[in-house]
Formats: structure tokens, sequence, C-alpha cells
């Protein structure tokens, strides 16, 4: 028995929208870049630039966003809860510039990149693990996903 796993929503929603009404024509399979699975950078205390290898996936990121013009990504930036807010805010945003840039560098458009620096306000974990709350998280959205929301 064979087992066919879909790891991309697009092509899993296609194929559910297929299994619904059969004789619909099927579309081929781009071969360009995938978008990479990996969508959370962590940093170093203090610190607004990633290290090699999260630069290598956000420049996989802007291969496909390049690839795929309608696609928009949101970057958003956090910090842990060590020190002023109003300091907090300020790296949080400059980590989402960092990338950003990097993204521009790479032949993203600027109307494709949406930049959020939100502080410490949304810890993914505790605020005491300070590690964890030091990230970059990217969020795609589609132009079907846009006109939705």
């Amino acid at each position: 028995m064979t087992v066919l796993v879909l790891d991309n929503p697009e092509l899993l929603a296609k194929t559910t929208l297929l299994d619904s009404q059969p004789g619909l024509p099927v579309e081929p399979l781009d071969d360009g870049p995938r978008r990479p699975h990996r969508l959370r950078f962590h940093y170093g205390f203090d610190k607004h630039q990633l290290n090699e290898e999260d630069t290598d996936i956000l420049r996989q990121h802007a291969a496909y966003l390049v690839a795929h013009p309608e696609v928009t990504v949101r970057i958003h930036g956090h910090t842990d809860s060590f020190g002023p807010a109003e300091y907090n805010t300020f790296l949080s945003r400059l980590r989402a510039s960092a990338a950003a840039k990097l993204l521009k560098t790479e032949g993203v458009r600027e109307s494709q990149i949406q930049v959020t620096g939100w502080g410490s306000s949304r810890p993914l974990a505790r605020p005491e693990d300070h590690a964890a709350n030091r990230r970059l998280e990217l969020e795609y959205l589609s132009a079907r996903m846009a006109k939705a929301q």
C-alpha cells in the first residue's frame, strides 16, 4: 500500500477540490522554489542579525517570494522582557527591518513585505524563557487570503 503525504497546503486544497468534483482539469505543479517550512528564527541577547544558517534559510524564503509575486509576507519581530518597553519595541522592529532588508536585497518587492515590531508584548513561551522569546516570525498571505480578511 502506498501512502501519499502532502505537505503543501495549496496542493492539498486542490486535491480535495478535485476529489469532490471529478472531471476538473488538473493544473501542473510549478517548478519554482518551494516555501521553506521554517518560519521562526531566534536571536542572541540584544542582537538583531541572524546567524549564517538562518540567513541562508531567509534567502530561500526570498527566492520563493520572487517566484510568487502574488504572495505577501508579514515579518514579526519579538524580544524578551529584559530592558525598557521602548527599547524592546525598537529592537523588535530592528530585527524585522533587518530581515526585510535582506529580502529586498534578494529581489523581493517592497510591496510584498510588511514589518511589525511587537517588543516583549507577545511572548512565545513564559516570560522567564528569554531565549525562546527573542525571535522573528514569518507569516505568509496569498492574494486569496488577503481578500478574505
